[in-house]
């Protein structure tokens, strides 16, 4: 949808003169590793390159190593993106079923912000720093574990930075495992070779063990495209991981589509962006000792985003002579209502005062009282 792959990415950068070729010889045909090499490379031209110039006077006070320079260049790049592009090419049928999915969450390798702008009111984790001191609510949620270009220093690039990413995120790997675990999983665009596919799995299976690893059958999907003379088709299989057999879905087509739809299928009445915001101000209404001031009802219907959302949560217990909650609850009274109370009560004239005022207590909050029992006089 117009932004390179690996390869086309990094050959952008190859502007010293050596090509991308010489980079994945050198490196043994790993892209971290070519990364890294073309990383110090492109530092040094990057100081004294005239088309750099207003970048390296904007940006060097932000260089931390020799590969500052490349990943500030690779998120000026992705910033430049009209992602609107994808809406209007051969996959825009694909892109609007996938934005109006009312999905608990995204994880993401990629840097760009496409999953954001389909994805507008989600909210959105940057490597593990931000989920350590953050409220993370696993619903209306995205994940992008791998850094994003408006962090440049967040991007796992180089061999160094999956070495620190494998050793160090060991609470990023701790919910990546929760949510594989306890949620669907629809892998789209990873291969099943794919190694940091192959790591999470690996570690999931050692925390389950052997004997429950059957149970994870329908929590993992992989969606692929289709290989040359292959048909569309939907398959159980295993991925082997160090003698385990992990058992998966896998979907195998050119149009995505009719995924989507299967996913839109499982309706849930309410927004996950709604949920979300009602779970976090939970969170927070149990943390806080600040009481909310105001209550306001409102048809789920009518919610259109989450600033329309105060949030009440209450506790109580329900009387005997009345099992379950009240038929009106938080609604108003209506004229209905008031017409046929004060019918019951004129038919029902010898009723014992006691009996009326207990009739009160039970049907009609007190600041009505006042109304029915003048009206109640007149009518006698």
């Amino acid at each position: 949808m117009g932004l390179e792959d690996w390869k086309g990415l990094l050959t952008k950068f190859c502007v010293t003169g050596k090509p991308f070729e010489y980079y994945l010889s050198t490196a043994n045909g790993s892209y971290p590793k070519v990364a890294g090499l073309l990383a110090k490379d492109f530092n040094e031209y990057w100081w004294g390159a005239s088309e750099f110039k207003s970048s390296v006077e904007r940006y060097k006070s932000s260089i931390q190593d020799e590969t500052s320079a490349l990943r500030i260049e690779i998120c000026n790049y992705l910033s430049t993106l009209d992602q609107s592009k994808a809406k209007d090419s051969g996959f825009s049928d694909e892109v609007h079923l996938l934005a109006n999915l009312n999905v608990d969450g995204v994880i993401t390798t990629n840097w760009d912000m496409f999953i954001e702008q389909l994805f507008p009111e989600y909210r959105t984790y940057i490597g593990q720093q931000e989920l350590l001191f953050s409220n993370p609510q696993e619903i209306g949620e995205i994940y992008k574990i791998h850094g994003c270009s408006t962090k440049p220093q967040s991007l796992v690039l180089t061999e160094s930075d999956y070495d620190k990413f494998n050793e160090k995120n060991t609470y990023l790997a701790a919910k990546l495992i929760t949510l594989f675990v306890e949620h669907p999983i629809v892998f789209i665009g990873y291969s099943i070779s794919d190694e940091n596919i192959s790591s999470l799995l690996k570690a999931i299976s050692a925390c389950i063990g052997k004997e429950n690893i059957e149970q994870l059958r329908r929590n993992l999907i992989f969606v692929q495209r289709l290989s040359v003379d292959e048909e569309p088709n939907v398959s159980d299989t295993y991925l082997t991981i160090d003698g385990v057999q992990i058992p998966l879905v896998l979907v195998k087509s050119d149009d995505y589509s009719p995924v989507y739809r299967a996913i839109d299928a499982t309706k849930r009445k309410i927004p996950a962006r709604v949920l979300r915001y009602c779970k976090e101000q939970l969170y927070e209404l149990v943390q806080s000792a600040e009481p909310e001031k105001k209550i306001c009802v409102v048809d789920i219907d009518a919610i259109e985003s989450k600033e329309d959302v105060e949030f009440l949560v209450g506790v109580g217990v329900a009387s005997q002579e009345q099992a379950g909650p009240s038929p009106i609850g938080y609604a108003a009274f209506g004229i209905e209502d008031l017409i046929r109370d004060l019918y019951y009560l004129r038919i029902q004239i010898l009723i014992p005062s006691k009996l009326l005022i207990a009739y009160f207590n039970a049907h009609v909050s007190r600041h009505l009282m006042c109304l029915y029992l003048n009206i109640f006089v007149r009518l006698v």
